[in-house]
C-alpha cells in the first residue's frame, strides 16, 4: 500500500468511516453538449467515461457522496448548491437558485445527474491549496460517514500542444503520463506528492484535488482504473475510477 504521505496523520485501523469510492473527471464546459454545439461528438468518449466512473459510485451505495474540484477560495457548498454554465454560451444550470458553484463543481453536479448521482455537498479547493491543506481535507470527507464516495474534478495540463490554451510546455505530456499512472495504480503517494509549483506553470487545474483525493483515500485499500486518458484540446483529461 502506498505510504502515507509526510505531514499528516495517518488513518488508524479501527476508524469505522472510510472512502468506499472514488470517481476522476474533468471539466470542460465542452462536455455538456448544449455547450459544445457541433462540436459535441468530439467529447463522446471522455462523457461515456465519466458516466462509466461515476456509475461505479452509484454501484458502491455509499452514505454521502461529494463532489471536489477547484475554485478559489476553499470553500464548502451544501446538496441543493446551484451552478450555471451561461457564462460559457449556454443556457445550461443546475439546481435552483443563485449560481454559486464554480466551474468544476457544477460540471460534476451535470455529470452525477446524468448518472443518477445526488451528491451531499461540493467542496471547492483554492488553487494555491497546500499539499498538506488538500490531504487533511480529504481525510476529513473520509470521516463524515461510514461509506463515503467522492466525485473528483479535475484538468491536466492545459500546456500540451499548439491546440493548447497556454503556451506548450515540454514537461506537459510527461505531467500528464505520471498523474495517469497514479489514478490508475491507486497511488496515493504520488498523488499527494504532486508539485504546486510545477502543477501552476502548466496550467494543471486539478492538482489540488487530486490531492483532496488522495488523502480521503489512504488506508482504503482501493484499486485503481484508468477508464480514459486523452488530450482533444491540448488539455489532459483524464477518467478514472477507484472501487473497493
Amino acid at each position: 500500500m502506498p505510504g502515507t504521505p509526510r505531514g499528516r496523520r495517518e488513518r488508524p485501523d479501527s476508524l469505522s468511516s472510510v472512502l468506499i469510492a472514488a470517481a476522476v473527471c474533468p471539466h470542460p464546459p465542452l462536455l455538456v453538449p448544449e455547450v459544445a454545439g457541433g462540436a459535441a461528438h468530439e467529447l463522446d468518449e471522455v462523457r461515456a467515461a465519466c458516466d462509466r466512473a461515476i456509475g461505479t459510485l452509484v454501484e458502491a451505495r455509499p452514505d454521502r457522496l461529494f463532489v471536489v474540484g477547484a475554485g478559489k477560495p476553499t470553500r464548502r457548498h451544501p446538496a441543493d448548491a446551484a451552478g450555471s454554465l451561461a457564462g460559457y454560451g449556454a443556457p445550461v444550470e443546475v439546481g435552483s437558485g443563485p449560481a454559486v458553484l464554480g466551474l468544476a463543481t457544477t460540471i460534476g453536479r451535470w455529470l452525477a445527474r446524468r448518472s443518477g448521482a445526488v451528491p451531499d455537498g461540493y467542496i471547492e479547493v483554492a488553487d494555491d491549496a497546500t499539499p498538506a491543506a488538500c490531504s487533511a481535507l480529504g481525510l476529513d470527507l473520509a470521516e463524515a460517514s461510514p461509506r463515503v464516495a467522492v466525485l473528483v474534478m479535475g484538468d491536466g495540463s492545459a500546456r500540451r500542444t499548439d491546440r493548447s490554451p497556454g503556451r506548450v510546455d515540454d514537461r506537459a505530456a510527461a505531467y500528464d503520463d505520471a498523474v495517469a499512472s497514479a489514478l490508475g495504480a491507486a497511488d496515493t503517494a504520488a498523488l499527494a506528492a504532486l508539485d504546486p509549483v510545477l502543477a501552476r506553470d502548466l496550467m494543471v487545474a486539478g492538482r489540488a484535488a487530486w490531492q483532496v483525493l488522495a488523502g480521503a483515500a489512504v488506508g482504503a485499500g482501493l484499486k485503481g482504473e484508468l477508464v480514459a486518458y486523452q488530450a482533444p484540446y491540448g488539455v489532459g483529461y483524464l477518467v478514472a475510477s477507484w472501487t473497493s
